[in-house]
């Protein structure tokens, strides 16, 4: 009963996390930097602060855990920082490339990445089993079918229904900024494995993992906060703050986006907590996580019709990549 309870709470929070750019669309007038920007100040600060202060016992406070273990936190905010660099180009391969074909290729890499170098570089290799190697390749496999059916869509339609579907499409630039995004992301997860200390004895093992995601994702803000405010002075897009009308739409949208996407680490915290008796998948876990937000993204990129006018041939591959990524979910727990 655990193990459904805790892949079915990861599986929300994935929900969530591939639902979280459809408020995107409708905020008004702003440029992406300035847009990025809010939203990010709710995802990777407001969202993360109030979830690690579950964590908190009674008499205790974040500053004194991280001031006690002051070398882990400061490594979790660097891989928090270089983490940042993904989340910047993340949002910018959905732009080249679609909600679907976006993420399925960032995340494809960064769920591989992830799995592998946490616990490599703090010393856990011996967590990384057989079934674990497999699932990694299986989920990596399901994502390059998908990948894939977003090649054959992009030789298959021409130029002004690509547009359509993704205004500014761009598969060579997409295709790069998709998998250094992919790359730079991983470091989400290495952080979480350089943070798993930051937490008390008496905490809930489904809050554990909280305090180290607020470390992560403001080390996030910090360089997504410089590179915008960056853009914001290259484009003259500071006008975007003053538009008071705007802000009652904007803010209200981007707060929604930030809690969507804020809710992926919260589900994953919250999921892990009811995997203790499967130590194989909370070594997947992030895969898991992965996998499950490519599934929910290409669910939306169909729902946005961001695949329509392609050849049946493409869609039936696209379904393929989808049904072994959800096998991908529970191989680790069937070879174990």
């Amino acid at each position: 009963m655990y193990l459904i309870l805790g892949l079915l709470i990861i599986a929300i929070g994935a929900f969530c996390q591939s639902s979280s750019y459809v408020p995107i669309n409708k905020i008004k007038q702003w440029s992406w930097e300035s847009f990025w920007l809010v939203q990010g100040l709710f995802a990777w600060l407001v969202f993360p602060l109030l979830g690690a202060l579950l964590a908190v016992p009674a008499g205790e406070s974040l500053w004194t855990l991280f001031a006690a273990h002051p070398r882990e936190s400061l490594l979790t905010m660097l891989f928090g920082a270089l983490w940042g660099v993904g989340g910047l180009t993340f949002g910018l391969s959905m732009r080249y490339l679609g909600v679907a074909m976006g993420q399925s290729i960032a995340l494809g890499t960064c769920s591989g990445l992830g799995a592998i170098l946490g616990p490599v570089l703090t010393g856990h290799a011996n967590d990384i089993t057989a079934a674990i190697i497999i699932g990694v390749v299986v989920t990596l496999i399901g994502i390059g079918i998908i990948g894939v059916a977003g090649a054959m869509k992009a030789s298959a339609l021409p130029e002004e229904e690509k547009k359509k579907a993704v205004k500014d499409f761009n598969f060579g630039k997409g295709l790069f900024v998709a998998l250094l995004a992919g790359l730079m992301s991983a470091c989400f997860a290495i952080g979480l494995s350089f943070g798993a200390p930051l937490s008390w004895a008496g905490t809930k093992p489904i809050f554990a993992q909280l305090p180290a995601t607020l470390l992560i994702t403001i080390g996030g803000l910090l360089t997504n906060a410089c590179y915008c405010f960056f853009q914001n002075s290259r484009n003259k897009t500071w006008g975007d703050y003053r538009q008071k009308s705007l802000w009652g739409n904007n803010i209200m949208f981007c707060c929604l986006a930030g809690l969507l996407w804020y809710s992926q680490f919260f589900g994953l915290s919250l999921g892990k907590g009811f995997l203790g008796d499967y130590p194989v998948l909370i070594t997947f876990s992030w895969c898991i996580l992965m996998a499950l937000n490519v599934v929910f993204s290409n669910v939306w990129g169909i729902l946005l019709k961001e695949w329509k006018g392609c050849p049946k041939k493409t869609i039936t591959v696209l379904v393929c990549g989808l049904a072994v990524l959800i096998f991908s979910t529970f191989l680790p727990q069937l070879l174990a």
